[in-house]
């Protein structure tokens, strides 16, 4: 059986940093595995601006 949690991230933009390779790794290191990537906010031109990470783990029932 798989556990799932899902972490907010963004890509960053004109005033901020992009978060997503450092949160991809941390969770990595700590055993979950990427699944997907969705964006959940768009902004004005319809780029996405803010990510979930979807991540999975092998867990023993």
């Amino acid at each position: 059986m798989y556990k799932y949690i899902f972490v907010e991230t963004d890509l960053g933009g004109f005033f901020r940093e992009a978060t997503h390779h450092e949160t991809i790794a941390e969770y990595a290191k700590n055993g979950w595995r990427l699944v997907q990537v969705l964006p959940t906010n768009y902004n004005g031109q319809g780029k996405p601006t803010d990510y979930e990470i979807i991540f999975e783990k092998l867990v023993d029932e």
